[in-house]
């Protein structure tokens, strides 16, 4: 992502995040961030059909560290798929580790929303009251899931918002995807889809309203990747 889209989509982040800002005002900043980095990533499409070495298939693996890795690990394969890019879940001990197919610059945009989520979402965590007599565990895990379909509807949103009206958008990216998904299939023939889960944790509302109002940019730690080549 070039330097001056990423300092004005951190600068109107700034804004949002000042104290001074009213609710209204905080959701407008966010907004208008969320659809310039939708923009950039239906802009690098239409320039990669003309030239496809210009952003080639490539892939990471992304490891989440604990506490409640599978839940952050949920982020990210919601921010993963709403970007056009592909996740494939792997081992589980202690981590959550994660196997990323996409384009690079959807893969950069993954990682750079993903990141400042994260980051979002444990100070969401922290100021979240525990319930009395809840086990907070399995709050902050029923927290996390709310937290996590916020923020799918709003990048969902941002996206398509951003390929309407753009002529011969929508052929473009499905052929993108395909050829997301037709990597992966090479790499992971036989998958297998995780079972459903079964949560305890009254966290989830209060989550869900924590991701409708979380910055869509940023940077900040949280996760270690490796990339391969694209092959």
């Amino acid at each position: 992502m070039t330097d001056a889209l990423l300092a004005r989509v951190r600068k109107l982040l700034a804004k949002a995040e000042d104290p001074a800002c009213t609710p209204a005002e905080a959701e407008a900043f966010t907004a208008k961030a969320a659809e310039l980095i939708a923009k950039y990533g239906v802009d690098q499409a239409l320039l990669a059909a003309a030239d496809p070495a210009a952003d080639p298939v490539g892939d990471r693996i992304v490891t989440v560290e604990p506490p409640y890795a599978r839940d952050k690990a949920s982020l990210l394969a919601v921010v993963g798929l709403a970007l056009r890019c592909r996740v494939v879940h792997l081992d589980r001990r202690g981590l959550a580790r994660t196997h990323l197919f996409g384009h690079a610059a959807d893969l950069e945009r993954v990682e750079l929303l993903f990141t400042s989520l994260l980051v979002q979402a444990a100070h969401g965590l922290a100021a979240a009251v525990v319930p009395w007599g809840e086990h907070p565990a399995a709050f902050r895990r029923s927290w996390l899931v709310g937290y996590t379909e916020a923020v799918r509807a709003r990048l969902h949103e941002a996206e398509e918002s951003a390929a309407a009206g753009v002529p011969g958008a929508d052929l473009v990216l499905v052929d993108r995807a395909e050829q997301v998904e037709r990597r992966r299939d090479e790499v992971y023939p036989r998958l297998a889809k995780l079972g459903p889960r079964r949560l305890r944790g009254s966290g989830r509302w209060q989550g869900y309203a924590a991701g409708r109002t979380a910055d869509l940019g940023g940077t900040g730690p949280g996760l270690t990747t490796s990339s391969t080549p694209s092959g």
